[in-house]
């Protein structure tokens, strides 16, 4: 390849190597009507990517395009327009160069996405089988949505969510959970921790600063309010519930909570602690945030209502299909008390102008046309055979161990006797199995690992410092891996039990 004379005054020339003009050649292939872009994108990747370094002097635009078997113009139009943008820098009778200005990076795209990593078994809770998830029903959804999708309804929607969508949802909710469900008070949302960021900016805006989380609870709480500028106050349990005295005492005026199967200790609410826990958010003019994460899969009874239902106006209620579906398709929903809803709103608006109006299309459709409940129905009768065979494989391979909580949800608190600790040594001979599990300790709030005790006293949910406690998740595990996975960690840790 030829080239035009060199100006010594612009320093030594780098040679151009002939792998970089190969990234060129399927541009000179391009049809007519596309070949001079095809040249500029090609010519501006080889800068980008460091095949043409700073300072490589190019050929004449007459010699590339006999070389490309281009025209001289085409040529010409691209060295002025990578000129123009910075790529290239050139002078009158001195040539044209790579200029200095690039700094060359070959981009790449990681996967930040959580993945599970281990060989033996995956016992970490919050996942549900997403292999279950209904492709041919829901591919159905979205070609009846495309079909049938009125084009106004492709512009930016009611930051709320469609009408159509609430108003499925609204019916859903109220059949199935028992809430207080008016489909104007309705907001569709990215998921419950889109939801809990709306509501901490909002309770911001009103002055509030502090928030009370459960102790143990969800380790996500902390990170999403303090976004927000709202500081969480971990607030003891014991097994009905909150314990009222520390939560009087705190100051707080909101609180989170996930009655009907809390987080991680799988107690449920009792009728009683609602009652007070109403109360006293009436008596501090406050709110309860209820995330009602796994709120459809109750085993040996129906489900207990959401707590929302006995007061809507005190009482934000949160759902989503992480559990039910995936978590990926971040859909989910918040009902808001009359006197939040217009803040929430307008907070929604200013956040992302709403949510994608074809995704929210699809899911009413799913609604409406029955696939939804199917769906429930699937999981219900999947999740029990799980948790049924994690308790029997359990009580096989560590007798004596203990299951609380009760029979809801995607996992399980296995209390196992003493023999079987200490609970450090335990974890890292199961870990060392190629188990992976989380003892109930990960979701105590660390810096306040005895808050509060309470007037009454109560002591409130221990997490298991002097035993072994795990939080086992079993959803996303079939029945035989199940087993096998729990037979593998009796068998790590049976060498040297006493």
């Amino acid at each position: 390849m030829t080239s035009s004379e060199t100006n010594p005054a612009d320093g030594p020339e780098q040679q151009v190597g002939s792998a970089a003009w190969e990234l060129l050649l399927p541009a000179a292939s391009a049809p007519a009507r596309t070949r001079g872009r095809s040249l500029q994108a090609a010519l501006r990747e080889a800068v980008r990517s460091g095949r043409l370094a700073p300072d490589t002097r190019l050929p004449s635009s007459r010699d590339l395009a006999a070389d490309l078997g281009v025209s001289r113009g085409l040529v010409t139009e691209a060295y002025e327009q990578l000129t123009a943008e910075g790529y290239l820098r050139s002078g009158r009778g001195a040539g044209t160069w790579v200029g200095g200005a690039v700094r060359s990076a070959r981009p790449r795209a990681r996967d930040l996405a959580p993945r599970a990593t281990v060989a033996g078994a995956d016992f970490v809770p919050g996942t549900p089988d997403l292999s279950m998830f209904p492709r041919a029903a829901w591919a159905a959804a979205q070609r009846g949505v495309l079909a049938e999708l009125p084009h106004h309804e492709l512009g930016y929607p009611d930051p709320r969510g469609l009408p159509r969508l609430r108003t499925a949802l609204a019916e859903l909710l109220a059949r199935r959970r028992g809430v207080v469900a008016d489909p104007e008070r309705l907001v569709v949302v990215s998921g419950v921790a889109q939801a809990t960021t709306l509501l901490g900016f909002v309770l911001h805006a009103r002055g509030l600063r502090e928030v009370g989380v459960e102790n143990p609870g969800s380790p996500q709480h902390d990170a999403l309010y303090a976004a927000a500028g709202v500081a969480t106050v971990p607030l003891p349990l014991d097994d009905e519930g909150f314990v009222m005295g520390p939560l009087r005492e705190s100051g707080v005026r909101s609180v989170v909570t996930t009655p009907a199967h809390q987080f991680p200790t799988g107690i449920a609410y009792s009728a009683r602690r609602r009652t007070e826990l109403l109360d006293w958010a009436r008596s501090v003019d406050g709110f309860v945030l209820e995330d009602d994460y796994d709120g459809d899969f109750r085993y040996d009874r129906a489900p207990v209502g959401a707590l929302q239902g006995l007061d809507p106006e005190r009482v934000a209620y949160a759902g989503s299909v992480s559990k039910s579906l995936a978590p990926g398709l971040r859909l989910g929903w918040l009902l808001v008390p009359e006197a939040l809803a217009e803040d929430v709103v307008e907070r929604k608006r200013t956040m992302d102008l709403g949510h994608p109006t074809l995704d929210q299309a699809l899911f009413a459709r799913f609604v409406e046309r029955g696939d939804y409940d199917r769906q429930l129905r699937r999981c219900q009768r999947a999740y029990r055979e799980r948790r049924d065979a994690l308790v029997s494989a359990l009580e096989e391979h560590f007798p004596g161990a203990e299951v609380t909580g009760i029979a809801a949800g995607l996992h399980v608190i296995a209390a196992l006797p003493e023999r079987y600790g200490p609970q450090e040594r335990f974890l890292a001979r199961v870990a060392q199995a190629g188990v992976a599990v989380r003892p109930l300790t990960d979701y105590a709030h660390a810096d306040h690992a005895h808050a509060r005790a309470g007037e009454d006293g109560r002591e409130g949910v221990r997490t298991g410092r002097q035993g072994v406690r795990l939080v086992l998740g079993y959803a996303h595990l079939p029945p035989t891996r199940i087993r096998a996975g729990v037979r593998l960690m009796a068998e790590a840790t049976a060498t040297g039990r006493s």
